[in-house]
């Protein structure tokens, strides 16, 4: 990475704040989408079988929708697709509370995931470019406000499920408003004259080729908590309502706490990593998120499994950072391509953990299927110390 320049642009800083403005609305409108598959399912008749079926479907159009947005920035830049795609996700989201189909709930959730997987990948490649520009790390900010957006999307849902708003009204207004803000926001996106050559610089850093073999235990850290995070995303709200019997709106805190934990736990885990080192935090994150599957697992009442989910955030918080700076540790003049290796088993863990749960739910409990997780969470126990940053050789003396 380079070093930071002595005086930033002042668009450089706008653009900053307009970045994070747009992944804390990427947050709310992803959250209210996946806290409301209860009141999705009622509306289309899906049945618990198919559910999992239009649930995976998502991610892969996700992967199919980054691949085409890479083409896209070549052409435009990452700035002129986010300004199109953010907007148009909103409307997608609307367009999910509005059918009354299969066939039109099919159409919905296939757009919001091209939609989505473009998203994602302009976001992170104008973030990259910022922190390129910067020369130092400002990322985890970005995903920080994703986090945030999440609670104000839960806590949105909840109330909509409280009042018995119903889904077109609110995913229509939430459209209504997050849309306008979206294309708001897009005005004050960095540049090429503000970024310069950084975002062409971390495309050739990225497109570097490095070993797969170094990272594939990392690459399974990622995948398994990515499973664990597509099984409280898609299923939490579900567990509560159809396995403890939560009114509606309470089964949205599953999210909201599970959220919460994750914000916090981004907030505080680089502390604990300068003063525990990260194999140790690593280690209790992955027992901490084993122990808040389990205790969801066995949740007597809708309160003991909100309490479980809001735990298992506090631990797969301090996982998925790390798997990015261990990457970067063992690629130091190459962190960019390792970086988006691992970042391809985000997707991995996203299309594996919904029907994994989905399909062990159908066949037996919600119960059942949380263990399911708990158990991938757990191997990444004897992972942890791949985690460890590299030992400093220290040259023998020169013989005399």
């Amino acid at each position: 990475m380079s070093a930071a320049p002595s005086v930033l642009p002042p668009g450089l800083r706008a653009g900053r704040a307009a970045l994070a403005v747009s992944f804390l609305l990427q947050g709310t409108t992803f959250a209210l989408l996946v806290t409301c598959i209860p009141e999705i399912q009622h509306r289309y008749g899906l049945s618990d079988g198919l559910l999992p079926v239009f649930l995976a479907a998502v991610p892969i159009l996700a992967g199919v929708g980054s691949i085409t947005s890479e083409q896209l920035v070549r052409r435009t830049g990452a700035r002129a697709v986010l300004r199109v795609v953010q907007p148009a996700v909103c409307l997608s989201l609307a367009a999910a509370g509005l059918g009354g189909a299969l066939w039109q709930l099919a159409l919905a959730l296939g757009a919001f995931g091209l939609l989505v997987g473009a998203l994602d990948a302009s976001m992170n490649m104008l973030g990259v470019g910022l922190q390129h520009r910067y020369g130092r790390s400002i990322m985890i900010g970005f995903h920080a406000a994703f986090s945030l957006g999440g609670i104000v999307g839960a806590a949105l849902a909840g109330l909509g499920s409280h009042y018995d708003l119903g889904l077109p009204v609110l995913f229509g207004t939430a459209a209504a408003v997050i849309a306008p803000l979206a294309v708001l926001t897009g005005t004050f996106f960095a540049g090429p004259a503000d970024l310069g050559d950084a975002v062409r610089e971390a495309a050739e850093a990225a497109a570097r080729a490095v070993p797969w073999r170094p990272l594939l235990p990392l690459c399974l850290a990622m995948a398994f908590a990515y499973i664990a995070d597509a099984s409280v995303s898609n299923y939490s709200v579900k567990y509560l309502t159809d396995g403890l019997g939560s009114r509606e709106d309470l089964a949205k805190l599953s999210y909201l706490g599970y959220m919460v934990a994750m914000l916090l736990g981004r907030a505080l885990g680089d502390r604990a990593v300068q003063r525990f080192g990260a194999v140790p935090v690593v280690r209790a994150g992955a027992a901490l998120a084993a122990l808040g599957f389990g205790t969801a697992a066995v949740a007597p009442t809708a309160w003991a499994g909100i309490a479980g989910f809001t735990v298992l955030g506090f631990g797969i918080c301090a996982i998925i950072p790390q798997v990015f700076a261990a990457g970067g540790r063992l690629f130091p003049a190459d962190s960019d391509a390792a970086v988006a290796r691992l970042n391809l088993f985000n997707y991995v863990g996203f299309l594996l953990g919904s029907p994994l749960v989905g399909a062990i739910a159908d066949a037996s409990s919600y119960r059942w299927a949380l263990l399911a997780p708990m158990l991938l969470v757990l191997a990444v126990l004897p992972l942890a110390d791949r985690f460890a940053p590299a030992p400093v050789v220290v040259p023998a003396p020169a013989a005399a």
